[in-house]
């Protein structure tokens, strides 16, 4: 008779678990299909003839690399011999997620402002080939894309007679893209007091290309202070590493016995706790 034990079991649920998340939709989808009537749903998520067919569906569809947590707590459950890891793999799986994704609107915020840029440039750059200023911005517009989702508003409001500064003055509320506003301002000037448009925005391409080299220069000033902190936030591991490598069993005292447990949980909160507090230093600090 075979025995499994509670961490092979624990492991076996955690696989169940993965698989009903991931491999599993795809036959929900299906379902939900068959028994509404919506061939068009089960349609849109037909795969191409050259992909590769799995028995139960693609497993890792969908999986960002926040679930590489899960196979390093299977891991550590698995040396230590304790089930301990795999509820802490478990809960660091949303942390991790929420953090790449800060991670991914700082770069889209970075995008945006960059496009912001280069839509000042392009829209000074026709009106001195001498395009009339709707024309300039409908074409820099389409060209840098930096309008995104209020492209549509600004670019009627321009083609029809509208309000162009309060349409940028709306698509400026996008994160990253605050520069619209000074683009608004100068087009106001220019349409009610008669001031030179492209003059206007060649001061506002230099004002926001000065903030954002300021803003570069502090990330590269802060890079080092933040290597510092994730360095002394890995020296856990490399005693445990360590200790390992000398016979002491430190996985065996952190997850088997009472004065472990108490060391893992008031480790691991002074662990996030620097962290949480570092990362608040650093983001305050690349504020110029």
């Amino acid at each position: 008779m075979v025995t499994v034990g509670p961490v092979s079991g624990a492991v076996l649920c955690l696989g169940a678990a993965v698989w009903l998340h991931t491999g599993g939709a795809r036959g929900a989808r299906r379902g939900r299909a068959l028994f509404t009537g919506g061939a068009a749903t089960e349609s849109a998520t037909i795969e191409p003839a050259s992909a590769v067919r799995w028995p139960f569906g693609r497993p890792w569809s969908g999986l960002g690399p926040e679930w590489l947590c899960l196979p390093a707590a299977v891991a550590l459950a698995l040396l230590g011999g304790s089930p301990i890891p795999l509820p802490a793999g478990l809960a660091a799986v949303p942390l991790v997620r929420r953090r790449l994704r800060a991670r991914a609107r700082a770069k889209e915020r970075d995008l945006r402002t960059d496009g912001v840029i280069a839509l000042c440039a392009a829209v000074a750059a026709e009106l001195r080939a001498g395009c009339q200023p709707v024309q300039a911005l409908r074409f820099a517009a389409r060209s840098t894309g930096a309008l995104g989702a209020g492209e549509a508003a600004v670019l009627a409001a321009a083609r029809f007679g509208g309000d162009v500064p309060d349409a940028l003055r709306r698509a400026a509320d996008a994160d990253g893209a605050d520069g619209l506003a000074g683009l608004a301002a100068c087009w106001q000037v220019a349409v009610d007091g008669g001031a030179g448009l492209a003059a206007g925005l060649d001061r506002l391409e230099a004002a926001l290309r000065d903030r954002r080299e300021q803003r570069e220069r502090l990330r590269a000033e802060l890079s080092g202070a933040w290597a510092t902190v994730v360095l002394l936030a890995l020296l856990p591991l490399a005693a445990l590493a360590m200790g390992a490598a000398l016979g002491a069993r430190p996985l065996h005292v952190l997850l088997h016995t009472p004065a472990g447990w108490g060391c893992l949980l008031l480790g691991g909160a002074l662990e996030a706790a620097g962290l949480w507090w570092a990362r608040r230093i650093v983001e305050a600090g690349e504020e110029p």
